[in-house]
């Protein structure tokens, strides 16, 4: 299975110093338009194809951190997890992927999705 692409998630309490750290500390450029107020960034590799996401955190999004893979087929990816005795929650289909869940051995948490078909 390959992966076409590596996200970190990271949800804090105190995303604005996050925001500071990244663009004004480190310089890097957040391709983020800000939406209805909320606060968070999205800092990309030139093609695209990774990125460090930083929000502020919520009821509905809650702290912590996670790992993203960004797959060809997030379906064929759950089932090859699936008969290797993983356990992987979703499908969760949003923001036009499909996504699905799971922990790591750690309790790192993570998730696989591709785009969606449309």
């Amino acid at each position: 299975m390959e992966i076409l692409g590596i996200r970190f998630c990271s949800v804090t309490d105190d995303a604005k110093a996050e925001l500071d750290f990244f663009e004004n500390k480190l310089g890097l450029t957040n391709d983020f338009t800000e939406n209805e107020g909320f606060v968070g960034g999205i800092y990309s590799t030139e093609d695209k194809s990774s990125w460090l996401e930083c929000w502020q955190s919520a009821e509905q999004m809650p702290k912590g951190i996670m790992l993203q893979l960004i797959v060809a087929d997030a379906d064929a990816f759950a089932e090859n997890a699936k008969s290797n005795g993983l356990q992987p929650h979703g499908p969760v289909d949003a923001h036009g992927e499909r996504i699905y869940y799971l922990k790591s051995p750690s309790g790192m948490n993570m998730s696989f999705q591709s785009k969606l078909n449309n």
